[in-house]
């Protein structure tokens, strides 16, 4: 890892910069979004004790958003594959944005429709294949986690990219459900990829991974139960695709759901409660995903969050494992 200590400076300063602008934006943009009543609506069949979580500013991705894109183009702005990497995450966080406004603002609780939301989605990730197969050499092959052996999906590569982007970026909005947990496992799945971009050889990709994992870090100062502010589909869509292009920049999308293991984990449960009660009447869990699971079964909120942020960072440590086997 002699590569960890030459670029660790400028990985610390990432980190930092994007650490310190997020708790610095936070003081301001909370009071704004309060004062515009961009509160967040709960959904009557959620736990109830989430209830009293109504009102709470939403939208607040923003927060972390800006700081990224700023560590991001003072420390590695030289770079088309952290610029391509923010340019995706900032087009999915609009995406989100429009949603959370139409929601919050507007006062409509589907917020964008879905085929809309879902076309935005494929726009982005159409774009990030494109460029990183024709302009960033990344090839078409595929990583296979744990071996030396590479799979190549030919022109398949184009709408697997997307398969990964819309799934990651779900999931994470989907995981995004406890005060601070999203962030957290989210912070721990960057950091598992600033050494898997520093292992492949993909430096200024880790600069924007530890970038990603100050604001993630700087982020839980407001969002850390009982949290101030949620990230809402601004924050969720923008992480989802965050840990998206690292993974595809990197050619590890195969590991990706090793490193977000939690993200598979919570996907998994809402997917197994729906087919369990089309299928038999019965559910699985009290609530699906997961961590609802856990709420209901009496368990502290902040329990939840440490319990699935310990696994994160296992299942990132498993995830860097495996790309140092192929490496």
């Amino acid at each position: 890892m002699s590569q960890l200590a030459d670029f660790a400076p400028i990985l610390l300063k990432a980190f930092l910069a994007s650490l310190i602008l997020t708790i610095l934006l936070g003081p301001v943009i909370i009071p704004i979004l309060n004062k515009l009543r961009l509160g967040q609506y709960i959904r009557q069949e959620g736990p109830a004790k989430h209830f009293k979580k109504a009102g709470t500013p939403t939208m607040g991705g923003i927060i972390f958003i800006i700081p990224l894109l700023i560590s991001t183009m003072i420390f590695a702005g030289e770079s088309a594959e952290a610029l391509t990497a923010a340019t995706v995450t900032l087009g999915y966080g609009i995406i989100g944005f429009i949603d959370d406004f139409i929601k919050v603002a507007l006062k409509r609780s589907l917020g964008l429709k879905a085929r809309y939301k879902l076309l935005g989605q494929l726009i982005m990730g159409f774009f990030l294949a494109l460029l990183a197969v024709k302009y960033l050499g990344r090839g078409t092959d595929l990583r296979i986690p744990f071996t030396d052996y590479m799979l190549e999906l030919g022109s398949l590569y184009y709408p697997f990219v997307l398969l990964v982007l819309v799934s990651s970026t779900n999931a994470v909005n989907l995981t995004d459900g406890l005060d601070g947990l999203a962030a957290g496992c989210t912070m721990f799945v960057s950091i598992g990829y600033v050494f898997i971009s520093l292992l492949l050889g993909t430096t200024e990709l880790a600069v924007f991974a530890a970038a990603l994992a100050g604001g993630c870090f700087g982020f839980l100062a407001f969002n850390f139960y009982p949290a101030k502010v949620f990230m809402g589909d601004t924050g969720s869509l923008a992480l989802g695709a965050a840990v998206a292009c690292l993974a595809v920049l990197t050619g590890t999308e195969l590991v990706l759901p090793i490193v977000g293991g939690i993200y598979v984990i919570e996907t998994l449960s809402v997917v197994l409660q729906v087919a369990s009660f089309r299928l038999r009447g019965k559910r699985i869990f009290l609530m699906s995903p997961l961590h609802h699971h856990f709420e209901l079964a009496g368990w502290e909120e902040e329990k939840i969050v440490l319990l699935f942020w310990a696994f994160s960072a296992l299942f990132s440590l498993l995830g860097v494992l495996s790309v140092i086997k192929i490496g």
